[in-house]
């Protein structure tokens, strides 16, 4: 590959695709006589721990032809005694079997790899260049956010190469400019409906909003690859300085809304490029891969860009003023009727990412709320405060870009109050409050303040109290909300629901047309194998969501803050 003394080289053999087995090789010069390494634990973008280790076995280690003995000091851990200076080559099994952004998958079609769960990290040459060789399946070609030259690709050091995803197979590749800069999309599968008519301009579109928000050309300069993998189901993205990685589901793309929720996918990615890839929290300056690294600063990262992006295609000219108010009262919705926006703040959301947010069980939704969500009602508090005050977030973010993200400077809380300070002492001493208090954020006082409205929405039937689900053919209880007839009636998370009224049921169809019936309801039910049965008393409807529109009788001046606040930048 090459002669490098100082670099790693990776071989990634993906021709046992039929097995879902990558066959891993590592060869690197040693300096020193004990060598470590380590396989990452989790993936930067995704704040928990998912130890890739699990899927790896057949490890092994020669040195000048010779077996070398391994000592594993930890789970993703090894240590050996090693001669300097004699290449050394590490060799290994990984089965790929998870599609999701953040793992590997590999199958006879197509190959979709998060290289910081296949590459270890060898002691002594994270900073060292790494270059990678793929040994693909016949007919097969790959995409990599990395240069290349005789098939060979090559990376600056560690954390450039696990941060650039390998996907390989047959797709179509559509190049693109954003700002002179030329991107690359990238598409696995098709939607059978097709793809919509101005999709490869409205993406251009939306990428070019991002770069007026930021008042920048793309930093990924000409190296950009929007990857999109479109599926029957499933929904989510990965950041990279140099690429992003779309999950979304061709069912979505048909339904309600489904293309504008694509585009600020899209757009959502995208503005990671500027916010959290290089306009990063302290935290996260390195990376620390063996570990969870807790930081109260993710609400900025996600719940800023989850914000914008909502009204990205609005900039773009892709979607309208109706559009981005119910976006966005979803969202507001969403932490208004939560539960647990009383018991998490914001900021113990961010650093009980590693924890709650990706380990969500049905009943948390009681006793956290999302950062992203929260984070999203906070850009919108701090967005109308700060326009108040002659600026706005977009002027905060592209202040805080300057400053930080532009050297790779990384920032912390302090660094975001003083930001703040500078163009609104009161609500630089406002922000911890919002941030560390829980339900403190003036969501009503802020939709008042620009002049728009949220207005009730009733749920239309009664309420049960009960969030269900259908699986092997029972119908069973997913969630009990707190306080709400099910919990009194005793029912708990797990219950099969036998009958109600005295009527088999089967599905959630069965019980929503039951459930119409008298106001005492008698439900039989099951709990660990045995029937029970229990009253359940009918609740008054009552509020389902909020949604947002425009006061018509909001003052000139609240007015006129709207129409600014609609233009985004």
């Amino acid at each position: 590959m090459t002669s490098d003394l100082s670099a790693v080289r990776v071989r990634l053999d993906l021709t046992e695709a039929s097995s879902q087995t990558i066959t891993v090789s590592m060869t690197w010069t040693p300096a020193q006589a004990t060598t470590r390494w380590q396989l990452p634990v989790w993936t930067p973008g995704s704040y928990t721990v998912r130890d890739p280790v699990q899927h790896l076995h057949s490890l092994s280690c020669k040195q000048q032809g010779k077996s070398v003995p391994l000592r594993r000091t930890s789970p993703s851990c090894w240590r050996a005694d090693l001669q300097p200076d004699q290449d050394v080559e590490v060799r290994y099994q990984l089965e790929a079997r998870q599609l999701t952004v953040r793992t590997c998958c590999l199958e006879p079609q197509f190959a979709s790899l998060c290289l910081s769960a296949v590459v270890m990290l060898v002691d002594g040459f994270r900073w060292s260049p790494h270059h990678l060789e793929l040994v693909l399946p016949a007919g097969w070609q790959a995409a990599v956010p990395l240069p290349h030259d005789q098939g060979i690709f090559h990376s600056v050091d560690f954390d450039a190469l696990v941060d650039s995803p390998v996907h390989a197979g047959c797709f179509e590749s559509q190049p693109f400019e954003v700002m002179g800069c030329q991107h690359e999309l990238i598409l696995f599968g098709a939607p059978p409906q097709g793809w919509p008519p101005d999709f490869l301009r409205d993406i251009r579109a939306v990428c070019e909003a991002t770069c007026r928000l930021m008042q920048t050309s793309p930093p990924s300069a000409n190296r950009y690859q929007l990857v999109l993998l479109m599926l029957d189901q499933g929904y989510g993205g990965l950041e990279h300085d140099h690429a992003a990685v779309l999950h979304y589901s061709w069912k979505s793309l048909a339904g309600e809304d489904g293309y504008i929720k694509l585009l600020q996918l899209i757009g959502h990615e995208y503005l990671h490029q500027w916010n959290v890839r290089r306009l990063r929290p302290r935290d996260y300056i390195p990376y620390d891969y063996g570990a969870p690294v807790v930081s109260d600063c993710l609400w900025f990262a996600e719940g800023v860009t989850s914000y914008f992006d909502l009204g990205l295609p609005l900039l773009a000219g892709c979607s309208n003023q109706e559009q981005y108010l119910k976006d966005l009262g979803r969202d507001l919705s969403t932490v208004l009727i939560s539960p647990g926006v009383g018991i998490q703040s914001l900021a113990d959301s961010s650093r009980e990412a590693w924890v709650r947010l990706y380990k969500r069980t049905p009943a948390g939704a009681d006793s956290q709320i999302s950062y992203y969500v929260l984070g999203t009602a906070m850009a919108f508090c701090l967005d109308v405060m700060l326009r108040d005050s002659g600026a706005s977030l977009a002027s905060l973010l592209r202040q805080l870009w300057d400053r930080f993200g532009r050297h790779g400077r990384g920032y912390g809380r302090n660094d975001l109050l003083k930001a703040v300070e500078q163009y609104d002492a009161e609500l630089a001493q406002a922000l911890p409050v919002w941030l560390d208090h829980c339900a403190s954020i003036p969501i009503e006082d802020c939709v008042s303040r620009v002049g728009l409205k949220l207005n009730q929405v009733l749920a239309d039937r009664a309420e049960s109290g009960l969030v269900l689900r259908e699986e092997r053919g029972l119908l069973l209880i997913e969630r009990v909300a707190q306080h709400g007839p099910g919990a009194r009636a005793g029912l708990i998370p797990g219950d099969e629901l036998i009958a109600l009224h005295g009527h088999r049921i089967r599905s959630q169809e069965d019980w929503q047309i039951l459930w119409a019936g008298p106001d005492d309801a008698v439900v039989h039910f099951a709990r660990r194998g045995r029937m029970a049965e229990t009253h359940l008393q009918q609740a008054p409807p009552s509020l389902d969501h909020w949604e947002l529109s425009c006061d018509p009788g909001a003052s000139p001046q609240a007015s006129a803050l709207r129409d600014a606040w609609f233009r985004i930048l």
